[in-house]
């Protein structure tokens, strides 16, 4: 086959790299400047511009009769969108969806979708015509307003952008996403852009704090709550890149007996409010969110989203808060202020910036309708002056039509007419040729001349153009303004409630009681219910139980280490106890070296005394030993051939201490410094050894031990005098009956 069958000189060689580096440039620009990225100066993309220039052609304008969407579609792609009708018809859906545009340009008639995520009706049920807003970004094109440039097939014309008399781009906002970029930019309110045009206007150079305080924030047609600080805000208007933090809108509803249920009346922006339903009965019914008892939807043309606390008891705002935290009634809606200036060039702006793009169209748009005006003035006027000239020998005008052969040459060389004033003349109805007519003439003629003279010192003053202009967006803002239900603004702003991270955390546990089982070699595990006895628990080979406590799901478990650092885990993530558990060092960042001291269930408000082999030591409140990360916190330094050895509760107010020379002291607990974090003090002295054991109890009931067959024992402190002294000091041998283990059987806090 083959080459023989090619001419020759047909194939040209190319560089692949070269070729394919073109043809993807070629692609990508394609895809930026026709089908992602809107424009800067009427805020749409082609295809939503070649739908509402189809429906103008179509007069589908406010108030007129309602035409088929299938129309629409055929329309626009048969002669300006060379793309599946299905694509078109979801653009021009869009256009008509109340709850996904805050100012709709396609007034819809039938099944256009709707919040909970249902699809429209097919293109050939539904029908649809343009809005007022519409109408506001098409004013202007029979008015050489705009350039227009040949259709795909060329056999027609269309706008190569709207005269947009509305601010399209930040009012409706719009999303999309090209080739190495991308475009987000959420709705905003008309009358507050007009407010902040009006004042660029006047001050042009407008830093974007100003322009800030009159757009506080995007205003999305599904409301919803902003709970980002006045400074975010700024800052993302300021590069053009941000995101604004929107929640649900809720309310408490007092019920029967006390009780009551929040009812949520708005939802974040494009959150379809069927999945998020599907969402929260997840949650509840894997009891991720154990204050809910029941949701459900009751809502109609509105939104009313029934959520019930499982008891009277729930704050509503600690159940909303954990709402927000795993499901979409809190939404982060991207700003990213990427269009295309001039519509030519993709760049991300700030607020300022894109005002005053739209503002600077708006006077290109005034002048080219005012020379256009002035062109129809110049014609009428020239015709005009032909009918006055005709009034002036209307008889000789007469004779030359009746006996001339060709009257228009004749016409134009008795009286110096041009061809069109010959035109007009020998177009006129004898009816006009009335005296009254003469008069109407001379009157227009005159109002003509004056309102030629005004365009033309209005083209000549920078000023009479923008005030002329601001005239425009100020009639806009009174169409739109916020006592109009269309223009009322319907996303607020708020601070989110100041509730700790633990309290949301806590909420979204499910509270069960558990026996939390440690053993020798450090693995963990939760029984279910508060075990009575442990004697029945297995273990692997060569280990034993080191310690068991009652806990609960929502508690927040300790793990102190010879390193002198403080680990915590969450109750609720343990290892069920059907196994031997998990080895604590593989659940946090513990090095191998480490081991275990002590593990424990934290109680806010308590405080810990921590001993290190040394006999050194500290109070340290039990709040400041939490870990929020793996690695742990540091809390006792200690040094070479140091560890910790005790972390024991410090309720009461005397120190037992016990070294493993058997020597006992006893002091008071207020000779013990508190601290965040340290070395500490000297507890007791040794000549060889460490410390064994101690514990903080209260002077008036004595102290206590526990021998090796569980009998307790009491000491008064009348017995105990001479163990009785100060820190630091050696102590003397223990008293007669302590178990000969060395320790007062208190391991661990419990």
């Amino acid at each position: 086959m083959g080459n023989d069958l090619i001419p020759a000189g047909a194939i040209e060689p190319v560089n692949f790299r070269d070729a394919l580096e073109e043809r993807y440039l070629a692609y990508a620009l394609s895809t930026i400047t026709q089908r992602a990225l809107p424009d800067v100066r009427d805020g749409l993309k082609p295809v939503h511009r070649r739908i509402l220039y189809a429906m103008r052609l179509l007069n589908l304008n406010p108030g007129a009769a309602f035409k088929k969407s299938a129309r629409v579609v055929g329309d626009v792609i048969g002669k300006f969108h060379p793309h599946g009708d299905q694509a078109v018809y979801d653009a021009l859906v869009r256009l008509a969806q109340d709850f996904a545009i805050r100012y709709p340009l396609v007034d819809g008639q039938g099944n256009f979708g709707n919040i909970d995520g249902d699809t429209p009706a097919s293109l050939r049920y539904t029908e649809a015509r343009l809005t007022e807003v519409a109408r506001l970004l098409l004013d202007g094109l029979d008015e050489n307003a705009v350039d227009f440039r040949p259709t795909y097939d060329g056999t027609e014309n269309e706008p190569v952008v709207l005269p947009g008399a509305f601010p399209n781009l930040l009012a409706n906002g719009s999303a999309g996403i090209a080739v190495g970029m991308a475009t987000s930019i959420p709705p905003h309110n008309a009358a507050e852009l007009c407010d902040a045009a009006l004042h660029l206007i006047k001050n042009p150079k407008a830093r974007v704090e100003t322009l800030c305080n009159y757009v506080p924030g995007p205003d999305f047609p599904t409301g919803g709550v902003i709970v980002d600080d006045r400074a975010t805000i700024v800052e993302a208007y300021k590069t053009g890149r941000g995101s604004f933090r929107v929640r649900a809108r809720w309310q408490v509803e007092e019920q029967k007996r006390g009780t009551y249920a929040i009812v949520v009346t708005e939802i974040p922006y494009q959150v379809q409010k069927s999945r998020l339903m599907e969402k929260i009965a997840e949650l509840v019914e894997g009891k991720r969110l154990p204050l809910v008892a029941e949701v459900r939807d009751e809502s109609a043309e509105d939104v009313r989203v029934v959520i019930e606390p499982r008891s009277r008891s729930v704050d509503a705002a600690l159940l909303m808060e954990s709402l927000f935290k795993l499901t979409d009634l809190e939404s982060r809606i991207p700003l990213n202020l990427n269009v295309l200036s001039r519509g030519l060039v993709p760049r991300v702006m700030g607020l300022g910036e894109v005002l005053s793009e739209w503002l600077g169209h708006r006077r290109e748009v005034f002048v080219r309708r005012t020379n256009y005006r002035l062109e129809q003035i110049a014609r009428r006027i020239e015709v005009l002056d032909g009918y006055l000239i005709v009034y002036l020998d209307l008889d000789e005008v007469i004779r030359i039509i009746r006996n001339e052969d060709e009257p228009k040459p004749a016409l134009i060389a008795r009286f110096k007419l041009s061809e069109v004033q010959a035109e007009a003349i020998l177009n006129m109805r004898l009816r006009n040729l009335r005296r009254l007519e003469e008069m109407e003439i001379r009157t227009e003629h005159d109002n003509l001349r004056k309102e030629q003279e005004s365009l033309r010192g209005v083209l000549k003053s920078e000023d009479k153009q923008w005030a002329a202009i601001a005239d425009e967006i100020k009639a806009v803002r009174k169409t739109f303004g916020p006592d109009t239900p269309l223009g009322k603004r319907r996303t607020t702003f708020a601070e989110a409630p100041a509730h700790a991270e633990e309290e949301i955390e806590l909420a979204m546990i499910e509270r069960e009681p558990i026996t939390v089982v440690v053993s020798e070699k450090g693995w963990i595990r939760a029984l279910k219910g508060h075990a009575a006895e442990t004697v029945d628990l297995a273990f692997k080979t060569d280990d034993q139980l080191k310690t068991a406590f009652h806990a609960e799901t929502t508690d927040q478990i300790v793990v102190a280490s010879t390193a002198g650092r403080f680990y915590t885990l969450q109750a609720d993530k343990l290892p069920g106890g059907r196994g031997h558990g998990e080895p604590i060092k593989l659940m946090v960042d513990m090095d191998a070296a480490e081991d275990i001291v002590a593990v424990f269930a934290h109680k806010a408000g308590r405080k810990l005394l921590v001993v290190s082999t040394e006999g050194r030591g500290f109070v340290v409140p039990e709040d400041d030993v939490l870990a929020n990360t793996r690695k742990g916190k540091r809390v006792m330094s200690v040094g070479d051939g140091e560890e910790m050895r005790l972390c024991v509760s410090a309720a009461g107010d005397t120190v037992a201490i016990l070294g493993d020379n058997r020597k006992l002291l006893l002091f008071p607990l207020n000779q013990v410094p508190e601290m965040g974090s340290g070395k500490g003090v000297r507890l007791q002295r040794y000549k060889d050894g460490s410390v064994a054991d101690a514990r903080v109890f209260a002077h008036a009931d004595g102290l206590t031990w526990v021998d090796s067959s569980g009998r307790t024992f009491n000491r008064a402190m009348a017995e105990l005098k001479e163990w009785v002294g100060e820190r630091a000091q050696a102590g003397r041998i223990r008293p007669d009956g302590f178990p000969r283990s060395n320790k007062f059987g208190t391991v661990t806090v419990v």
